[in-house]
């Protein structure tokens, strides 16, 4: 087993910690890969650019016929050029924080607050500039505007993803990987890949010395396990990686022995493909690393956060308003679950549960019953819908995480917030360490990373790089966009 001294040994051994290039001549497989990043690259800042300014202009058009303000009519020519001004700022400011680079997005979410913050930035310079130009710009044009064209964005986004997936499930663009290693840190690898379809990775299989494990299928860790990778065994060699014609291998056992890890390198090397990995959570945080290569497995430094009353506060005044408005349009929506809880088993509609808040304060959090009364109340959570103590309709609940919706309260009494880590019982938050007790730091929230991730297989406290992660990068704009993404995924009840 390696230790830190060896990791740094590696380290200095290497010419570059993050991704160790091979030497030789590239594959025509990860030309052909690169290219074709590239042009979705160029088609999606294209369809950035014709989306700003059809949504600029017909932003015009709503406050045209709308009658607000002053009404200032201007020509076409006009407005035509100042959306195309504009969304060429919207785009290199886009392109200035790595909007168009390969891998970009934590589960999407880094895509989505890029869109939200680039495009109020914009805004608020056009506006700032109009203030000392003779160009008479409506307030209420800005206003409609800056609501609409991060929507337009996020909607055509999302179809860039759609084609993206659809181009790599028929085989354009995809680089094959070998992930070694068929344990939980290689599972979570390869889940991750699944659900990040614009790397263009294509993990075809797992390899493993553990010569009972070859032949299993590892399925993705999520609820619909709709991708599968064999295990063969190992160990890693040239021939096996020219046999798969793999381009990647990915380490995904972390505390993987030095001479191990380097021959493996080597092996790779002489097969000309590329190679990262895991380090060990022994390493110091100093010495952790951010990759955006490999989405969903983050590998970031955990630096203790600063407190920022600015942020914090408008994060309580969002809470407030948000729930309240949330609890007053579903109205409706939790008077039905309730009367359809009370009728499909026994017992209270609410299930009231103690967990660990903020600091370590005790609160009540409230739930819609999913499991029978009998059910003991302070045991590890189903990890899958077939668990006994689920109620019928407590599966539709849990699947679509309906029976959330009570925590509303929770974020109104100032207990939870509407995004952050969620909370744990007091039984499990007794064996954190220290590393998982930087957890508490934030007020838990009633969604989050890990809800939108590919591990909401895995326990909440297992998943602690998605929580660190958050605490130290929380921004008005990423709990923006994570309600945002919250929302679809609601709705597609999965």
């Amino acid at each position: 087993m390696h230790s830190t001294v060896s990791v740094q040994r590696a380290r200095q051994e290497l010419p570059d910690f993050q991704l160790i290039e091979t030497s030789g001549k590239v594959t025509e497989r990860r030309t052909a890969a690169r290219h074709f990043r590239r042009a979705i690259a160029a088609l999606e800042a294209l369809l950035d650019l014709v989306t700003i300014i059809t949504t600029v202009m017909l932003g015009y058009l709503i406050y045209y016929n709308s009658q607000l303000g002053k009404h200032v009519q201007y020509s076409i020519r006009s407005v035509f050029g100042v959306s195309f001004a504009f969304a060429i700022l919207v785009l290199l400011m886009l392109d200035r924080v790595g909007a168009y680079e390969r891998g970009n997005g934590l589960l999407r979410i880094r895509e989505t607050e890029q869109v939200l913050r680039v495009s109020i930035q914009a805004f608020l310079v056009v506006f700032i500039g109009s203030l000392f130009s003779r160009l008479l710009v409506s307030r209420w044009l800005l206003v409609i505007s800056v609501t609409i064209v991060p929507i337009a964005l996020f909607l055509e986004k999302h179809f860039v993803y759609k084609i993206v997936r659809t181009l790599h499930s028929r085989g354009y663009g995809i680089e094959k990987v070998l992930i070694y290693g068929s344990g939980s840190t290689g599972r979570r690898v390869f889940s991750a890949l699944c659900r990040s379809p614009k790397l263009g990775l294509d993990p075809v299989a797992f390899v493993d010395d553990d010569s009972s494990r070859a032949g299993n299928l590892v399925f993705e860790m999520s609820y619909d396990r709709r991708k599968s990778a064999p295990v063969i065994n190992g160990p890693v060699t040239k021939d096996l990686i020219e046999r798969h014609r793999a381009d990647l291998i990915i380490i995904a056992i972390p505390l993987i022995s030095h001479e191990m890890f380097i021959e493996i390198i080597n092996q790779a090397s002489a097969a000309h493909a590329r190679t990262v990995f895991v380090p060990s959570q022994l390493f110091p945080s100093e010495l952790l690393l951010d990759y955006d290569d490999i989405d969903g497995v983050l590998l970031a430094s955990f630096d203790k956060n600063s407190q920022r009353k600015a942020y914090e506060l408008t994060k309580r005044i969002g809470d407030v308003i948000g729930s309240l408005l949330l609890m007053v349009i579903g109205a409706p929506v939790f008077f039905l679950l309730w009367i359809l809880v009370k009728l499909d088993s026994r017992g209270p509609a609410i299930f009231r549960q103690e967990r660990v808040g903020q600091h370590g304060a005790g609160f009540q959090m409230l739930k819609f019953r999913t499991m029978h009364s009998d059910a003991p109340q302070y045991e590890r959570s189903p990890s899958v819908s077939s668990d006994p103590r689920i109620t019928r309709f407590g599966k539709f609940l849990r699947r679509t995480s309906l029976d959330e919706l009570p925590q509303l309260i929770n974020v109104l009494r100032g207990e939870m917030s509407l995004v952050g880590p969620r909370p744990e019982m007091p039984f499990i938050v007794s064996t954190y360490n220290l590393r998982h007790r930087q957890r508490l730091e934030v007020k838990p929230g009633l969604t989050g990373l890990w809800q939108l991730s590919g591990d909401r297989a895995f326990l909440i406290h297992e998943n602690l790089e998605y929580d660190l992660y958050y605490i130290q990068r929380r921004n008005f704009f990423m709990d923006l966009a994570i309600l945002l993404h919250t929302s679809v995924f609601a709705m597609r009840g999965i």
